[in-house]
């Protein structure tokens, strides 16, 4: 599983990186996705942020 950060939707709220930051980091102003693949133990909490994000600006794939 993948998670991708629109970085042309995101705010920079840092929302992510709080809920799960095994899998997003900030990168300038806004947020990233810092591992090409989620590990099965933070799938959840990735999921949890993109569910969470208020420009819904992060998809799983």
């Amino acid at each position: 599983m993948k998670a991708v950060v629109d970085k042309d939707v995101c705010t920079g709220c840092g929302l992510c990186v709080d809920t799960c930051p095994d899998v997003f980091e900030m990168q300038d102003t806004t947020a990233a996705a810092k591992v090409s693949e989620v590990p099965a133990s933070a799938a959840d909490c990735a999921k949890q942020a993109a569910s969470d994000c208020p420009v819904e600006a992060i998809k799983i794939e």
